[in-house]
């Protein structure tokens, strides 16, 4: 099932169980503004070059729009629509001031020069700079971007606009970023990981992990969990996957795997087939890598307790039925991830504020966010009778749709 269908499945099955009226609940799927832009840059080589740029600004209701910008070859318009969407509601569960907005130009990154990055960001900046803006929509970084595309949008749209180090978060902290930032999703994981481990009376420690991915968030995720007593007894990511029954050294593997560009040939376990991760012994495993890994496929093989959905959709609809029977429980990616959006508001409130805080605040912020987000979703689930991924949908959802009859949709 395509990311679309699986947002927009479980957008309704919340809106049922609201009670929503019907034309609300068209007008809350329908996207605000989807724009499309082409984006023509001289190569290095003197050849021209075109990429087709995208930006979906699904809802403003309780917020200017927030969202990354991903740079990759599949940058689907379909796949951008849920994602925007997602981001809607994430931000609606997390309690921040901000709608849901995504985009992204279909290009491979791995292909240009620093320099044709540049100019395509740029030009991409010049097309959608009257669209997007510290009260309108401000964009992040996403797969195939980072803290440096941020920087070029900024100073892009500042040409335009006056500097606004407001515009986009996830900048350098010498522009205007966070500390914390870059930990951000994955300490939001471990938050989340507590909170959900905490109700059923266990913590961190003397847990069995399985984390796949080892990009930003599995890594810092990875590193955090084994600070925090937790033993990581697998890992994998696009290169090859590693299994140590005892506890691989993060450290090590962080090393390992930032000198030989993946954590194939690590010598601190033992080498393992990455399809065959998902389905390893473990108490908690933690999807931190693509959508749509735990499939009805691979369900029913899953020996975890706990999921903790560090990925966007991870997981089917079709799964999620397969694991509610065997009474494995889903923390949603809704939830589990929104650490890292969490942290982008608090830097872009200090940039409104021109006042920046210490490292230790944002991480006492970001804890007590997502505790108070988990305790929310929480109560949903008690009083309509659903699981943790309704409980999400069902909260997020219901807020939006008061903000936007408050704000008299029908006028």
């Amino acid at each position: 099932m395509n990311a679309l269908a699986a947002t927009s499945r479980n957008f309704k099955q919340a809106a049922k169980l609201l009670g929503l009226d019907s034309k609300l609940e068209k007008s809350l799927l329908i996207p605000f503004r989807e724009i499309k832009v082409e984006c023509t840059i001289p190569k290095d080589d003197g050849t021209l070059a075109s990429y087709v740029g995208f930006r979906v600004q699904h809802d403003n209701a309780r917020g200017p729009m927030k969202g990354g910008i991903r740079y990759h070859h599949e940058v689907d318009p379909d796949e951008v629509n849920a994602l925007a969407q997602l981001m809607t509601w994430k931000t609606a569960v997390a309690n921040i001031p901000y709608g849901g907005a995504k985009g992204g130009i279909g290009c491979s990154p791995g292909d240009l020069s620093i320099s044709e990055l540049e100019r395509l960001t740029r030009v991409f900046t010049q097309k959608i700079h009257d669209l997007i803006g510290i009260h309108t929509d401000v964009p992040a970084p996403d797969m195939g971007t980072n803290a440096q595309t941020m920087a070029w949008i900024l100073d892009e749209y500042s040409k335009f606009h006056g500097y606004s180090p407001a515009v986009v978060t996830g900048k350098p902290v010498d522009l205007g970023g966070s500390l914390g930032r870059d930990a951000a999703t994955g300490r939001g994981v471990l938050f989340a990981t507590e909170a959900l481990l905490a109700e059923h009376g266990k913590g961190i420690a003397g847990q069995r992990f399985v984390i796949q991915g080892f990009g930003n968030v599995g890594s810092w995720a990875a590193q955090l969990i084994t600070e925090a007593g937790g033993k990581v007894i697998a890992i994998s990511d696009v290169t090859g996957a590693v299994k140590n029954s005892n506890g691989i050294d993060i450290a090590k593997l962080m090393k390992h795997s930032a000198e030989n560009r993946g954590i194939k040939g690590f010598d601190g376990g033992d080498a393992v087939d990455p399809a065959s991760l998902l389905t390893e012994e473990c108490d908690v495993l933690i999807p931190a890598a693509l959508g749509g890994v735990i499939n009805k496929d691979n369900a029913d093989a899953i020996k975890a307790k706990y999921i903790i959905e560090a990925a966007n959709h991870p997981t089917d609809p079709e799964a999620d039925e397969i694991l509610a029977k065997k009474g494995v429980l889903i923390l949603p990616d809704i939830l589990a991830n929104s650490g890292g959006v969490t942290v982008s508001y608090f830097e872009w409130v200090h940039n409104i504020q021109g006042f920046m805080w210490d490292e230790e605040k944002v991480n006492r912020e970001l804890k007590t966010y997502m505790t108070r987000a988990f305790r929310d979703t929480k109560e949903m689930c008690r009083s309509h009778h659903c699981d943790l991924r309704m409980g999400a949908f069902t909260l997020g959802v219901n807020r939006v749709a008061r903000a936007t009859v408050l704000r008299g949709w029908e006028a």
